[in-house]
């Protein structure tokens, strides 16, 4: 078939976007490798990186001939980036400093937020000299597409992902993943979108690509500046550090403007239940790690001492669960007919007391549509087994009856292989997923696959709501396939692979085993196994 010359263009442009991406991301992580020789760690790289870019790109929308702000206000003339390169050696080194704690006093602006608590990292004037003159002064960095210089700077925060002596990798998640779940939730202009545990912003850039693409050329121009306000989307981090990181991140994805008001909140999302503000799309990977230091004190009234406590009424059970608690505060922050979908471990499914009763309340006071088992080996935190949860949240019904009437669910966990370096995930692995789960369509369109010859179950079926409250502790870690790999002596798979799959085998085991001895009273801390 002959290629017509549009379809070539067509072709070619988004394969210069990632060449230009590509040479840009490597351009920024070599002088990340000068500076790691120096002792700084690649997220602390990309925060310096964060102070200087945001600098840079006001100076340039200062001498934009079409912007009318005055980013004066914030940014005072004698700490702008005029003023930095204008200097050099230890006067640059002294003024630099001198200005991160002068913009670090900010109010909750979005340059509030990046600014938060900075300071210079970097100890050698060469070096700061080098990132201000060179590499950063010589970039057009608001005239550089808005895809390259947000896909450039996520490549470097995927890049620290890997640093596991800072444990920047519990921040994030797969983009394929990502990119899957919000594929299927279909994000709509109507909605309002949060994620109460957003990491360097992942779900929230990925949603407003998927409006982007799909929405924005017919939605009103008051409706698109509300995504720069905080009133359609927004997040919250834990971290200063990681907020900062997000802020800048959404910034630089075309999200929310430098001197209006910060996207991300800093704090901690399950000490208040949500006060007026509920969002009709949550996407969310709580943290990893079982245990929390804050007690939540639920409607079954039992308390648990720990450094902190707080009630929530709102909450169905006391527990110290984290995840469990992220889960039942998602239920709460989910508006009414609203949806969400969650990355959860395993122990969520099966663990009893607490973990049984906010099943119970989520089958039946909401719709726990489907499930998606994933894989291991795709995550930075180690001995991970953990799935995703999608649910809508409906009104109380005047008959008393469960809203759940069946739960589809994908085993896209056995007989998969992954490792982080050499079989990374990729959004084509989850494409079977996306297709069966019809998005957009009614969940009566779904069919169960079956063997044809066998009459087997494939990875995709259902399970009425009869079925799964009738198991033991309402157990939802369900699995129905058997792995070839495990009962074929003369398996594919490398060495390396089932070496690795062993291993994390191992550590979820001790993960389980420590809920339970948690559960009975114990006090046992899991240590995390470092990644390859």
């Amino acid at each position: 078939m002959t290629t017509t010359p549009a379809t070539t263009a067509s072709q070619a442009k988004p394969a210069k976007a990632a060449a230009q991406t590509n040479h840009l991301v490597a351009k920024l992580w070599n002088y990340c490798n000068v500076l790691r020789d120096n002792g700084m760690s690649t997220i602390e790289y990309v925060e310096q990186l964060s102070y200087l870019l945001f600098l840079k790109m006001v100076d340039e929308l200062e001498h934009d001939p079409f912007e009318t702000r005055d980013f004066s206000a914030i940014v005072p003339p004698k700490y702008n980036w005029a003023s930095l390169v204008s200097k050099r050696g230890f006067e640059l080194e002294r003024h630099y400093s001198e200005t991160l704690e002068v913009l670090g006093s900010q109010p909750r602006t979005t340059i509030g937020t990046i600014f938060a608590g900075a300071q210079n990292r970097i100890t050698k004037p060469a070096l700061l000299e080098k990132l201000v003159v060179e590499l950063i002064g010589k970039e057009d960095w608001t005239v550089t597409g808005t895809d390259l210089k947000g896909d450039a700077y996520e490549g470097l925060l995927n890049k620290g992902a890997s640093d596991t002596k800072t444990g920047a990798g519990q921040y994030f998640t797969p983009r394929a993943l990502i990119d899957a779940m919000v594929d299927v939730c279909q994000p709509r202009p109507s909605d309002t979108i949060t994620d109460p545990a957003c990491g360097t912003g992942g779900f929230l850039i990925a949603a407003f690509a998927y409006l982007n693409k799909h929405h924005i050329s017919k939605m009103p121009m008051e409706e698109r500046r509300a995504f720069d306000t905080g009133e359609k989307i927004w997040g919250n981090e834990l971290v200063t550090g990681t907020a900062r990181l997000a802020a800048m991140n959404m910034l630089l994805h075309g999200i929310g403007k430098s001197d209006g008001p910060s996207l991300i909140t800093v704090g901690d999302a399950l000490a208040e239940k949500p006060s007026g503000k509920h969002a009709s799309l949550v996407l969310a990977n709580p943290p990893f790690g079982r245990k929390s230091a804050i007690t939540v004190v639920g409607q079954d009234g039992e308390v648990e001492k720990e450094d902190v406590q707080y009630d929530r009424d709102d909450f169905t059970a006391t527990t110290t669960n984290k995840q469990l608690n992220f889960l039942q505060h998602i239920m709460s922050l989910t508006a009414v007919n609203g949806r969400a979908a969650v990355v959860l471990p395993d122990n969520v499914l099966f663990e009893g007391g607490a973990g049984e009763k906010v099943r119970r309340k989520l089958l039946k006071e909401f719709d726990l549509h489907t499930l998606l088992r994933l894989p291991t080996g795709i995550f930075y935190a180690g001995g991970v087994k953990a799935n995703v949860l999608f649910f809508d949240k409906k009104p109380p019904r005047a008959d008393g009856k469960p809203h759940t009437t069946e739960t589809w669910v994908y085993d896209f966990r056995t007989g998969q292989h992954f490792t982080l370096k050499q079989r990374p995930l990729t959004r084509a692995h989850l494409d079977d997923f996306v297709a069966v789960y019809k998005p957009g369509e009614p969940a009566s369109a779904r069919v169960e696959v079956k063997d044809e010859e066998s009459g087997d179950f494939g990875r995709w079926r259902a399970f009425s709501y009869e079925e799964l409250t009738a198991r033991d502790k309402v157990n939802l870690d369900i699995s129905w396939l058997k792995d070839p790999a495990l009962e074929d002596a003369d398996s594919d798979l490398p060495p390396e692979v089932i070496a690795e799959e062993i291993v994390r085998d191992l550590q979820s085991a001790l993960v389980e085993f420590a809920a339970i001895a948690t559960s009975l009273g114990g006090d046992v801390n899991v240590p995390e196994a470092e990644e390859e």
